[in-house]
């Protein structure tokens, strides 16, 4: 075999090696312009959590978020990009109704006064795009409080008895608070670190 067929070929293996490594290389997309955050609802740091949201934080860039940016009257993902996720790791009594432990969408219907929430079982949907409300699981009507604004959507929690806590969502100057009631066995079982 002659030096420029020697070469030939191994160019083209070369050429070969590289347009495979290339076709097969992992594409990633760029960051999301809105991030993902998780809230946890724990008794103290070291007990097993009792609740878990997972929710797009959207910022407001200084404008008015509800009645303009998010419609009033209209079904909300309570966040951004995927619906909002909420986990209950023990059985709950979401507004007059029980609601059994595992995961739900949650969503909104935001008015001035007050909001609607209901949870859904319709999950890993994207926004509220696809809600049906024949996979609504519990719903409860939450009045409208007003507060400084925050910048970024934010959801927390606050304990106001034992085994009852409210989930708090704010956003501009809006703050709603959902009641969430666990049974006292349930809540003292988990919160119980000796156990």
């Amino acid at each position: 075999m002659n030096k420029l067929n020697y070469l030939t070929i191994i160019g083209l293996l070369v050429v070969a090696f590289v347009g495979t490594t290339k076709s097969y290389a992992q594409a990633f997309e760029g960051l999301d312009d809105v991030p993902h955050d998780i809230s946890y609802y724990r008794e103290t740091r070291v007990t097993p959590p009792l609740v878990k949201v997972l929710y797009g934080r959207p910022s407001r860039e200084n404008q008015e978020v509800f009645g303009n940016l998010v419609p009033y009257g209209e079904i909300w993902r309570a966040g951004y990009n995927e619906a909002t996720e909420v986990k209950f790791y023990k059985d709950v009594q979401f507004g007059t109704k029980t609601v059994a432990a595992g995961t739900y969408v949650l969503l909104a219907i935001p008015g001035e006064k007050e909001w609607e929430i209901i949870l859904s079982s319709n999950l890993d949907v994207w926004g509220a795009f696809q809600y049906n409300p024949t996979f609504d699981v519990a719903r409860v009507t939450v009045p409208v409080r007003r507060s400084e604004p925050l910048e970024t959507l934010s959801i927390s929690f606050k304990k106001k008895q034992q085994a009852y806590i409210e989930m708090i969502i704010g956003w501009d100057a809006t703050r709603v608070k959902i009641p969430l009631k666990f049974s006292e066995e349930s809540y003292l079982a988990h919160t119980d670190i000796d156990n």
